[in-house]
């Protein structure tokens, strides 16, 4: 598909986008301790299929085995859902949702905190959630890729926190994944240069500690290898005539420092 977007795709898009962030509301009630992540799995997908009459996008996708992703602690990305991974005090869990209406991609996540978390944990989901926004600010025509990927780096590390190399962001449509890839970390003015009807994501991943990673056997779950904590937040985003428009938009989020964005 185009990196270019037409009007149509873009109105479809729009749909897509707000239908995956209406998932992550839904969801939010759920999670407590006690509760299984398949049991998150199950009633996301209950919800998807039988009241939003979407498809969730990760089911069977190139062999993926359930409906959401659900990444505990220390796991960076494309957690499984279990039965035995019970969510515990002081747990921080990202679910990643994606799904597919009228063929069109909807993809974003958001932490959540379980109870009482440690300052570190709370410290990790806010700085990486400020990663996200101080990149998505970066967003405009006449922008370049390295340009977001430059800003979250610095900011995670002016934390004295690191950015995942090995997994990006990516466009996004009636594929899961396009082109371009959208690395979180770079230097200004280098990468491909942003055009209006663009459609990416941002999703930084963010590590108390190293940046390094390591994939489990079960070749999809991804997980910090000195086993400290790890935080991610996506949005979808496009590139308009002016700026940016935050496809995936949940309402208890203000998008207002976009209008002042340099």
């Amino acid at each position: 598909m185009s990196l270019i977007k037409t009007a149509a795709d873009i109105t479809a898009m729009r749909e897509a986008g707000r239908l995956a962030a209406d998932v992550l509301k839904f969801i939010e009630p759920h999670i407590r301790v006690g509760i299984s992540t398949l049991e998150l799995d199950r009633l996301a997908h209950a919800y998807m299929t039988e009241v939003q009459g979407v498809i969730p996008a990760p089911l069977n996708y190139h062999g993926f085995p359930k409906s959401i992703c659900t990444s505990v602690n220390h796991v960076v990305c494309h957690g499984i859902p279990t039965e035995k991974k019970l969510l515990k005090q002081g747990d921080i869990i990202n679910v990643d949702i994606t799904v597919i209406k009228d063929g069109y991609h909807g993809d974003t996540s958001k932490m959540f905190l379980v109870g009482d978390c440690s300052v570190l944990a709370r410290r990790l989901c806010k700085v990486a959630q400020e990663c996200l926004y101080l990149g998505i600010a970066q967003v405009r025509p006449g922008a370049h890729l390295g340009d977001i990927g430059h800003a979250i780096q610095t900011h995670a590390e002016a934390q004295r926190f690191s950015v995942v190399r090995d997994y990006c962001g990516h466009g996004i449509g009636l594929g899961f994944h396009e082109e371009p890839q959208v690395l979180h970390y770079g230097r200004p003015g280098t990468g491909m240069e942003l055009q209006p009807g663009m459609i990416f994501t941002i999703e930084p991943m963010i590590n108390a500690g190293s940046y390094h990673t390591r994939l489990l056997a079960d070749d999809w779950t991804v997980v910090t290898r000195d086993h400290q904590l790890s935080a991610q937040w996506e949005h979808m985003l496009l590139v308009t005539e002016s700026g940016v428009e935050v496809l995936t938009p949940r309402t208890e989020e203000d998008f207002s420092f976009l209008e002042n964005a340099a």
